[in-house]
C-alpha cells in the first residue's frame, strides 16, 4: 500500500491549482501594494513633519530655526511614528498566510470528510493515551489538531511534542504525529508497543508502565526494538505474535525514520509517528505558492498516516 493510491482525484487536484493562482495574484496585488504604500505613507509622514517645524519656526527664535527644543521633540515623535507607519503601509499582504490556510487546506485535505482544523489546542483524544506508551510527561505542545473521517472512521490526528523536567534539561519523550481512531474491535485491556528506550527514558515509562506485563512478539527482530505490555496477557499475547507483527513491520517500510508506536486501550487506538518536520505547514506569504512543491508532499503525508492507521485499527479483529 502506498500514499500514491489515497491520493485526492483529478477534480479535488485542479481545484487546489485553481486556489493556488488566486492565492498567487492575491499575493502579488499585496506585494505590488506595499511597493508603493511604504514610500508613499513615510513621504506623507515627512511632509507632515517638515509642515510642523515650519509652524514651530514662527515662534522660534531666529537662532534656533529648525532646531529648538520643540523640533527636536517633533524630529524624535517623527521618527518614532515612521515605524508605525511602516507596519501600517507593509500590512497589506500580513493576513494572506491564515486566509490561505483556511482556504486551501479544507481543499488539500478534500479526501477527508467532516474535516476540522484547529491549532494550538489540546485534542480530545489525548486524554485516553496510555501514559505508558510515553512515559510520565509534565510539559506539551500540540500545533496542528486535524479531525474527520477518513474510510469510515473517525480519527484526531495531531503534531504532539512532550517532555519531562529532569534537573535543568528537559528529556524528549516524544516530538511527532499522534493518530488517534476507534478500534474495529476494542481490545480487552491496555495493549502498547513503545520502542526500547534509554534507562532514563525507561524510568519516566516506568512510572506509569509498572502494572503492565511484558509479552514477546516471536520475532526476534522486533523484540529487539520494541517492548510489548498488556495488562491482558491472555488477550494480548496472540495478538502481538500475530497482527500486530504484521503491523510493525508494515509500518517500518512505509514510514521511514524513527520506529512508530502502537496503543489500544479498550476502543481507542493509537499510531505515534516521532518526526520533528512541520507537516501541515504553508511556505511564508512572500514565497510563491507550487502544487508539487508544497501542497502534494502535505497530501501524500496525511494519506499514509490515514492509510497506516486504518491497517492499525484492524488489530485483534
Amino acid at each position: 500500500m502506498s500514499a500514491a493510491g489515497f491520493m485526492p482525484d483529478e477534480a479535488v487536484i485542479a481545484g487546489i491549482r485553481r486556489d493556488i493562482e488566486a492565492y498567487e495574484a492575491e499575493r502579488k496585488a499585496a506585494s505590488r501594494s506595499v511597493r508603493w504604500r511604504v514610500p508613499v505613507y513615510l513621504g506623507l509622514l515627512l511632509v507632515a513633519v517638515v509642515g510642523l517645524a515650519m509652524l514651530l519656526n514662527l515662534g522660534a527664535d531666529p537662532y534656533e530655526l529648525w532646531f529648538s527644543t520643540l523640533h527636536i521633540y517633533l524630529y524624535l515623535a517623527g521618527f518614532l511614528a515612521s515605524f508605525a507607519v511602516y507596519v501600517l503601509a507593509s500590512s497589506a499582504g500580513g493576513n494572506l498566510q491564515g486566509s490561505l490556510r483556511e482556504k486551501l487546506l479544507p481543499i488539500a485535505f478534500g479526501f477527508v470528510d467532516d474535516l476540522k482544523l484547529r491549532k494550538a489546542v489540546v485534542p480530545a483524544s489525548f486524554a485516553r493515551l496510555p501514559r505508558e506508551t510515553i512515559g510520565d510527561h509534565d510539559g506539551s505542545q500540540f500545533d496542528d489538531v486535524i479531525s474527520g473521517s477518513y474510510d469510515g472512521f473517525a480519527f484526531e490526528l495531531y503534531e504532539a511534542a512532550l517532555w519531562r523536567r529532569s534537573g535543568k534539561a528537559d528529556a524528549e519523550l516524544f516530538d511527532g504525529v499522534i493518530v488517534a481512531f476507534d478500534m474495529v474491535k476494542p481490545f480487552d485491556g491496555v495493549l502498547v508497543a513503545t520502542v526500547k528506550t534509554t534507562a532514563l527514558m525507561g524510568f519516566f515509562r516506568e512510572m506509569f508502565g509498572g502494572g503492565l506485563e511484558e509479552i514477546k512478539s516471536g520475532s526476534a527482530e522486533l523484540d529487539a526494538a520494541y517492548d510489548f505490555r498488556t495488562d491482558n496477557v491472555a488477550a494480548g499475547q496472540p495478538v502481538v505474535s500475530g497482527q500486530m507483527v504484521q503491523a510493525l513491520g508494515w509500518l517500518n517500510e512505509v514510514w521511514p525514520g524513527a520506529p512508530a508506536r502502537i496503543a489500544i486501550n479498550g476502543s481507542d487506538g493509537f499510531l505515534l509517528l516521532p518526526d520533528r518536520r512541520d507537516f501541515f505547514e504553508l511556505p511564508p506569504a512572500t514565497v510563491p505558492l507550487d502544487y508539487k512543491t508544497h501542497i502534494e508532499p502535505m497530501i501524500a503525508d496525511i494519506a499514509t498516516m490515514l492509510a497506516t492507521a486504518s491497517l492499525v485499527r484492524k488489530i485483534g479483529s
